[in-house]
C-alpha cells in the first residue's frame, strides 16, 4: 500500500498531516509534483518530480497507483480515473470520492468548467479552514485504518 499525493496544489496543513501519518503508520508516501519539493528526510516519504505541463503529475499518479493505495488530490478527473481501479481517493478537505459519487462530482466539475470557459465568473473555493483540516485528518485516519486492516 502506498499513499500518492498530488502535491502541486496540496495545502501545507494537509502535507504536514500526511508526513506525520507516513511516519506513524510506516506507510510509503509519494509526493508527485512538477516542481522541486523540500520535505523532511524519511524512509517512508519520497518525491517524484515530473516534467512541466498540464496534468503530467496526474498522469504519473494514474499510471502508478494500484488497487489498495490511497491518493490525495483535488483533481476530480484524476479521481475519476483512480476510483474504478480500486484506489481510495480523498480531496484535501476530506471528501472521499467513491463509485457512488464520482460521476456526479465529475459532471458538476465539467459543467462549472463550461461556465468558466464561456466567461461566467463562478468564483473560487473558500479558503482552507481549521474545519477542513480536521475533516481531512479524520477521513485520512478512517481510510488508512480500513486499508491497513485489509492488508494484514
Amino acid at each position: 500500500m502506498k499513499i500518492w499525493v498530488d502535491a502541486d496544489a496540496c495545502p501545507g496543513p494537509v502535507r504536514d498531516i500526511l508526513l506525520r501519518a507516513a511516519q506513524r503508520l510506516r506507510v510509503a508516501t509519494v509526493f508527485v509534483a512538477n516542481k522541486r519539493l523540500s520535505l523532511p528526510l524519511s524512509e517512508f516519504v519520497s518525491t517524484v518530480q515530473v516534467g512541466a505541463g498540464l496534468d503530467v503529475a496526474d498522469g504519473h499518479i494514474a499510471a502508478s497507483a494500484q488497487a489498495g493505495d490511497l491518493t490525495v488530490t483535488q483533481d476530480i478527473p484524476l479521481a475519476a480515473l483512480l476510483v474504478p481501479k480500486g484506489v481510495v481517493v480523498i480531496d484535501p478537505r476530506g471528501e472521499l470520492f467513491s463509485e457512488e459519487n464520482i460521476a456526479e462530482r465529475l459532471s458538476v466539475r465539467n459543467f462549472m468548467q463550461e461556465l468558466r470557459d464561456s466567461g461566467v465568473m463562478t468564483g473560487g473555493p473558500s479558503g482552507f479552514s481549521a474545519q477542513d483540516r480536521q475533516q481531512f485528518a479524520a477521513t485520512l485516519d478512517r481510510e488508512l485504518t480500513r486499508l491497513l486492516k485489509t492488508r494484514t
